[in-house]
């Protein structure tokens, strides 16, 4: 490409931007809506408020509570901290609720690009990467045990009778009242996911004593858990504890 292609590229994108912006005012704020759309196709917007003679920029609250309503609960340690490296990337902030910026009417056009740049990137980081998403679920079953005083040993590697190693989640040990108990946690339940969680877990049990229990705890945050996938974990004596539920168990696991 020559000088002139990239000056028509730059231009073209300045157009499309320009065309896709528009402006209410509203009683104490300017709301800017963008062309840049949100997961759900919504497009993205941004509020002005001026106060003492500076320019407050905000999303109003709406990327962590779009989060926080499909299940993503922001404030545990790890999502904190990635939370708040990646805002502070973009120069920007979050107040716990709202992700914010102040700007001068020097820089504006430059911390509205970057408020917009912390939203769309919170929004892909913490819903469309479902290898991270599992890792939060994860997190959340390690912070229900620990809540509720469930004694556990993360990531038990155990050899099952055909040599593989297999990695079991938690691994609660025997107690006077209760056997040894293994928990496997699935994200994403359908009926090809339990394949290997049952594998694994057969296979593990298989290699300990008589009398250990498996549970399988069942990311439903989103979606509802299929019924086929609760009747297969049960016929291979699996407890199939949907996260809705997990209240249920917390005795049991406990004792």
């Amino acid at each position: 490409m020559n000088q002139n292609d990239c000056e028509r590229l730059v231009n073209s994108y300045v157009d499309w931007l320009k065309s896709g912006l528009s402006i209410d005012v509203l009683e104490n704020a300017c709301e800017l809506t963008t062309p840049f759309l949100d997961r759900h196709n919504d497009h993205l917007q941004i509020y002005a408020v001026r106060k003492n003679g500076k320019i407050f920029l905000s999303d109003d609250g709406y990327v962590l509570s779009d989060l926080k309503a499909s299940g993503v609960d922001m404030w545990t340690p790890k999502r904190k901290n990635i939370l708040e490296t990646t805002l502070r990337g973009f120069g920007v902030q979050t107040d716990g609720a709202e992700i914010r910026v102040e700007a001068s009417t020097e820089n504006l056009g430059q911390r509205v690009h970057a408020l917009l740049q912390a939203m769309l990137a919170v929004n892909d980081m913490f819903v469309m990467a479902q290898a991270r998403v599992f890792s939060f679920f994860l997190e959340d079953v390690k912070s229900f045990l620990d809540e509720h005083d469930i004694r556990y040993s993360p990531r038990v590697k155990i050899s099952g009778r055909s040599g593989y190693d297999h990695a079991i989640d938690f691994v609660i040990p025997k107690s006077k009242n209760r056997p040894e108990r293994f928990i496997k946690t699935i994200n994403t339940p359908t009926k090809n996911s339990i394949v290997p969680c049952l594998f694994a877990l057969e296979e593990a049990k298989a290699a300990r004593e008589n009398g250990t229990l498996a549970y399988a705890f069942l990311n439903d945050s989103a979606n509802v858990v299929p019924g086929d996938v609760a009747v297969a974990l049960r016929q291979y004596e699996v407890h199939a504890v949907a996260w809705s539920s997990r209240m249920e168990y917390r005795d049991e696991l406990a004792a």
